[in-house]
């Protein structure tokens, strides 16, 4: 059974030096801090987020599960990824769980660690990815 996400101290800790090392431009290749409008207050929030990057198609996959930048994402539909100096708008798409199954397949594979929020892993069939999708929201950035 998949742990739940909880934002703990330590997690905290980890969450300022991760923001720090993308405010630098430092850390995993793919990271980027993402800044969504909240759905209700119109005030920005941010996360840090590891994006697929494959065949020139970019998603962003939520790992612990429907988070509320999650929601804000979906209301907005759009949000700004950063890393350093550099930061871009997107317009994302929510995928179905069918069409975000091999990408979560890849995150699982990759991104080893948030292993832990997972019911699957990288070797699982197609109809498990397709389960645990509708755990994991996968947007696509158009």
């Amino acid at each position: 059974m998949a742990a739940t996400y909880r934002l703990s101290p330590q997690r905290r800790a980890i969450n300022v030096i991760v923001r720090a090392g993308l405010a630098l431009g430092l850390g995993e290749k793919n990271t980027r801090m993402l800044t969504v409008a909240g759905r209700k207050s119109g005030k920005p929030f941010s996360t840090p987020v590891t994006l697929v990057v494959e065949g020139g198609h970019e998603w962003i996959v939520a790992p612990y599960g429907e988070r509320q930048w999650v929601k804000n994402l979906r209301v907005a539909g759009k949000a700004t990824l950063s890393r350093g100096r550099k930061s871009r708008e997107v317009t994302v798409r929510e995928l179905a769980p069918e069409a975000a199954a091999p990408v979560i397949r890849r995150y699982v594979e990759r991104v080893t660690v948030t292993k832990k929020y997972w019911n699957v892993t990288a070797g699982d069939s197609d109809e498990a990815m397709i389960a645990e999708a509708a755990h994991h929201p996968v947007f696509l950035i158009e």
